[in-house]
């Protein structure tokens, strides 16, 4: 495995190759994107243990969704089970993985504690409830701030697993060392990540004046009927759009694909 520093206009190329596979299968990636969508917003429900279970299968879930665009660039079907993939490679890739998840809820923890340190924990109540204590806290300067600063942590968290997951499943690498490879190569190749993130805020803002103009030629309902699918499409797009950030910034082998059941060309 050997690391890539890639030209800045990269990270644009890495946004038009995560529509153009999403086009190839929008159906089945779209379908495995509402899965793993779902999977998050059940755990979530439960208080406490089920965010933390949710957030310590993320990374396994992300791999799962990376999977699926290596088959689809491939010219394959990815199957629901593609999800899992991280579970169904022997248990050594398995518990890496979980440690990999349990590195990751522990992290994000530890951000929602730092903003605590402004407001006094009504973020954090807000972020795991979905409800304020007091509605008027919202207006307060402290719980912007933390709220603030809780994205940025959060974007800092991000970058430092952005590679992580491939790494530990794909080439084996520690799930510590995966995380100092993964900022890394964040920071080694900056001018393509900004580009990369900078191209998606342009389809962002691109979408949202459709969507307004649109809207006001159609009536204000045209905005409730298209924004959830709309988002949700976009978030996959992003999803697909990443596998590309990692393969061209690490160089070697990717261990072979796995045959799926009833496996199909596209």
């Amino acid at each position: 495995m050997r690391l890539n520093i890639v030209p800045a206009a990269r990270g644009a190329q890495w946004v038009k190759s995560g529509w153009r596979t999403f086009i190839r299968q929008p159906l089945a990636l779209g379908g495995l994107f509402f899965l793993f969508f779902g999977m998050m917003s059940v755990l979530s429900i439960i208080p406490m243990l089920g965010t933390f279970a949710g957030l310590a299968l993320f990374p396994s879930a992300t791999l799962g969704l990376l999977q699926a665009t290596r088959l689809v660039e491939a010219g394959r079907f990815p199957m629901p089970v593609t999800l899992i993939t991280a579970f169904t490679q022997g248990a050594p890739k398995r518990n890496q993985m979980l440690l990999l998840g349990a590195y990751y809820a522990v992290a994000f923890f530890l951000s929602l504690g730092f903003t605590m340190l402004i407001d006094g924990g009504a973020f954090a109540n807000f972020y795991l409830t979905g409800q304020l204590a007091d509605p008027a806290l919202a207006q307060e300067s402290g719980i912007q701030s933390a709220a603030i600063l809780g994205t940025l942590l959060y974007a800092v968290l991000a970058l430092v697993f952005w590679h992580a997951p491939a790494l530990v499943f794909w080439f084996d690498v520690s799930p510590g060392k995966a995380l100092f490879f993964s900022l890394t190569a964040v920071w080694r190749n900056k001018a393509a990540m900004l580009v990369y993130f900078l191209s998606w805020l342009a389809v962002l803002f691109a979408c949202a004046v459709g969507v307004t103009v649109l809207s006001a030629l159609l009536g204000e309902g045209f905005i409730q009927l298209i924004a959830m699918p709309l988002i949700l499409v976009i978030a996959a797009v992003g999803a697909v759009s990443a596998y590309f950030s990692i393969r061209d910034t690490f160089d070697g082998e990717l261990p072979a694909l796995p045959d799926l059941p009833r496996d199909s060309q596209s």
